[in-house]
């Protein structure tokens, strides 16, 4: 048997964060929801799910149409069975990272980002599975003490630390 790979680069806009998982059941479109809805009351937010039997369609859900309509364009385009797309605007990931993982559907996440992402296929005989994801780019050099008081200001000004 031959698997093709390939990569699909995530398409969400400037100012928004993407988290791309695994899951197993039908259940995860309202289940993400509620999570997220309940960990950062009014969060604006889009969830689309690629059912992998049955009907197989994307089953999505959200806060927000427009969001909801792009985590939808980027499952189709993967178009892998079980994956989950969760857009996220004004709002981390680090937010709800931890309840999403919590979510007794969620077997994995593969990308939490606001980051360039391309998901690295492989297509099989039955569909397409997601391998992993290339989150970014790549490092250029190791920061000195400059960037590290540089980073430690940043994380102060933004409020994730004292």
């Amino acid at each position: 048997m031959v698997v093709e790979t390939y990569s699909v680069p995530l398409d969400f806009p400037e100012g928004t964060n993407a988290i791309l998982g695994y899951s197993h059941f039908i259940k995860t479109v309202e289940d993400l929801t509620e999570i997220i809805s309940t960990t950062v009351p009014g969060a604006k937010f889009g969830i689309a799910f690629s059912e992998a039997s049955g009907d197989r369609l994307v089953r999505y859900d959200g806060t927000d149409a427009e969001l909801e309509k792009i985590a939808v364009d980027n499952i189709l385009r993967i178009s892998a069975g079980h994956t989950f797309m969760i857009i996220l605007k004004n709002l981390y990931p680090i937010n709800v990272l931890n309840a999403i993982k919590g979510c007794q559907e969620v077997g994995s996440i593969f990308a939490a980002t606001s980051n360039p992402v391309e998901v690295i296929i492989a297509k099989g005989t039955r569909g397409n599975g997601v391998i992993g994801v290339v989150d970014g780019f790549s490092p250029v050099g190791v920061e000195n003490e400059n960037d590290k008081n540089t980073r430690r200001k940043f994380l102060r000004e933004i409020n994730y630390k004292k």
